[in-house]
């Protein structure tokens, strides 16, 4: 992996593809030719296209290319099985991701498929999740939705069995249809708090005392304009997460750093805030 940061709080990584050789296997009786030491003319004689040709642009892996493959690969395989004859699929335009529509009479789900690259044996990844437009098609953008997931997982066993604290995220995601605010940002909130409010205290009977602590907090987040990312400098993680090594050592990241130079986007985050107040 190969960071590219272009002065950007979000990092971003190419993925760097290399050939290995493969001579030695060749030797050993395998029918396969090595794709760095054979004339590129016997290759394309003998060989299928390698999948470097058919994922990567030059030596990084393409999401486009990697999407597209996908795609061809879904339907393909869709035929073969014994659902296809019950269930329709219909592939979805899409760039950095494979969405497609699963339905049968009545019924209809969507699917969307990101792509991820690990880094190392951590629980961070670069993916290929959308973004904005014009970022370059070997780029992937670092996430970290596996961390999170391991993180409320390890919530989900301490807690007791009648905690409400998913339900409390799930209104308030809700509600903030349509407001502006991102469920990230409200994600974020939620996970600091169950970090340091007992998990004895997120029960029914605690239920409209947590909203209250949940907005309280991303009220101070706003004003402060400071809301520190949840697994970046977070020193308090369970140690089933396993992070890279510069994680641990890093400065929090200010998901609000926008905020403090950017006014307008300051004054219209804090009138968001009072919309969600009046839903």
């Amino acid at each position: 992996l190969e960071l590219d940061t272009a002065g950007t709080p979000q990092r971003n990584f190419c993925v760097r593809v290399e050939q290995l050789c493969t001579c030695t296997r060749e030797q050993l009786g395998q029918n396969m030719l090595c794709f760095l030491h054979h004339p590129e003319e016997e290759l394309r004689r003998k060989q299928d296209p390698s999948l470097l040709h058919t994922l990567c642009t030059g030596s990084y892996l393409d999401v486009r290319k990697t999407v597209h493959w996908f795609y061809r690969f879904v339907r393909v395989a869709w035929s073969l099985l014994p659902q296809s004859c019950h269930w329709r699929l219909t592939l979805q335009p899409s760039g950095r991701s494979c969405k497609f529509q699963l339905s049968k009479d009545k019924e209809s789900f969507m699917v969307e498929m990101i792509f991820g690259v690990q880094q190392g044996d951590s629980d961070i990844f670069v993916g290929s999740q959308p973004t904005e437009v014009g970022i370059p098609s070997t780029t992937w953008l670092e996430t970290y939705a596996v961390a999170e997931a391991k993180f409320f997982r390890h919530i989900s066993r301490q807690a007791p069995h009648d905690s409400w604290h998913c339900k409390c995220l799930q209104l308030l995601t809700h509600i903030l249809t349509g407001v502006g605010l991102s469920s990230y940002t409200l994600k974020t909130v939620v996970m600091h708090l169950l970090n340091t409010i007992p998990l004895t205290q997120w029960r029914r009977r605690d239920f409209q005392q947590r909203l209250m602590d949940i907005l309280k907090y991303l009220h101070c987040s706003l004003e402060t304009k400071q809301l520190n990312h949840f697994i970046i400098g977070n020193e308090r993680l369970p140690m089933e997460i396993s992070l890279p090594s510069d994680f641990q050592v890093a400065e929090p990241l200010n998901l609000f750093q926008h905020l403090a130079t950017n006014p307008d986007a300051h004054t219209k985050a804090r009138h968001e805030y009072i919309c969600l107040l009046h839903r």
